[in-house]
């Protein structure tokens, strides 16, 4: 599977809100760093796992909309907007967070991340 397929694949699923779909697209030695308005994150293949768990317990369903998707060798660039419905208010969709990420690929999986966000 191409790099970019793989990419569209992941946030086309349902991989960020259920951890074992999460797990699937991870490299054994995923890690993520992530600039968001809390500050840097740094996330390991554990960690992002145990964060998919987090928001399958607060949110109902998660929507994004990519924007851009740009690709080159094993590299995957995309911009997107996350949308999320709450278990509370499961009837309407409200926008989470504007998301910027570097996607490195390594053996068919996500290996390493480099991702930006901002609140709405």
């Amino acid at each position: 599977m191409k790099a970019k397929e793989l990419v569209l694949d992941f946030y086309n699923s349902d991989a960020l809100y259920n951890k074992n779909t999460m797990d699937v697209f991870l490299h054994p030695d995923f890690s993520l760093e992530w600039n968001s308005s809390k500050g840097l994150i740094r996330k390991d293949r554990e960690g992002i796992l145990q964060l998919a768990e987090e928001l399958k317990v607060g949110y109902e369903a998660f929507v994004v909309q990519i924007h851009q998707i740009l690709a080159e060798d094993n590299l995957v660039s995309v911009h997107y907007t996350h949308f999320g419905t709450t278990i509370e208010n499961p009837g309407q969709i409200n926008r989470l967070a504007y998301f910027f990420v570097i996607w490195e690929i390594q053996e068919g999986k996500l290996f390493r991340g480099y991702q930006m966000s901002q609140l709405p």
